[in-house]
């Protein structure tokens, strides 16, 4: 009898593959709007299930908030929250950010609390203010213009050089990666057991079938490169309706 290969017992979420909750600070999400003034920073800790370092922020009404660290920010500095200088950590809306400024933690939607650029060492660029859109140079390179009403930290995200520092040993490997929910390593297929996966087993490491599948094969099998017929055909067909 085979076995499930890894892709699908990862997918499942048994407790194996999960990242354990309880390490975790919650979710990292910008302030309420209605929360206007200067936070000061009263602690930065480390967080397991993330890249970046998180900061705590006491608000003006006396709550504390988290948020990620940017790069340069220490216990004591003051960062403004909605409204108030432009410094290192402070959480405003782009209108407010002038060209030529490193952001990070940006909001797609307005008030979503912040969905990109959030690894840690990332950071994107103001490139223009035009009307009520603003146009950011994210990591990738790619410009993608946002509304002026999104919010966004200053600066970059803070441990920028994690990946300069060395494992050393593979147990190292195996923690770090588990807090992430992440594969300490990877098997390629064919040098597996045929019991583990489809392209497994043989005289010597060679995939022994085609690796392209369809959209429509069965999970145990669906590994290799996925088939894009239907995609192509309507490709086609819309070319040749537009021709």
């Amino acid at each position: 009898m085979g076995k499930r290969i890894i892709s699908r017992r990862r997918g499942a979420g048994t407790g194996r593959y999960r990242s354990p909750s309880h390490r975790h600070h919650g979710p990292i999400y910008h302030p309420s709007p209605s929360v206007v003034g200067e936070g000061k920073v009263i602690g930065i800790a480390m967080a397991p299930g993330r890249t970046a370092p998180v900061a705590e922020v006491r608000g003006p009404d006396g709550k504390t908030y988290r948020t990620l660290a940017m790069a340069g920010i220490a216990t004591g500095d003051t960062v403004a929250l909605h409204q108030g200088s432009m410094d290192r950590g402070s959480i405003l809306a782009l209108a407010h950010i002038p060209d030529g400024t490193l952001v990070s933690n940006i909001e797609v939607k307005p008030f979503d609390g912040g969905r990109l650029v959030r690894a840690a060492g990332t950071s994107a660029l103001v490139v223009a203010h035009s009307g009520k859109e603003v146009t950011l140079q994210l990591p990738s390179g790619a410009f993608k213009a946002f509304l002026d009403t999104c919010r966004a930290q200053v600066g970059s995200v803070a441990g920028g050089g994690r990946n300069e520092r060395p494992i050393i040993k593979a147990g190292k490997k195996f923690w770090a990666t588990r807090s992430l929910a992440r594969a300490p390593f990877k098997v390629r297929g064919v040098a597996m057991n045929p019991v583990n996966h489809p392209f497994g087993g043989g005289a010597h490491q060679h995939v022994g079938r085609p690796s392209t599948v369809s959209s429509g094969t069965w999970p145990g099998a669906k590994v290799g490169r996925f088939s894009r017929s239907q995609r192509k055909k309507r490709r086609a067909r819309t070319t040749a309706t537009v021709g």
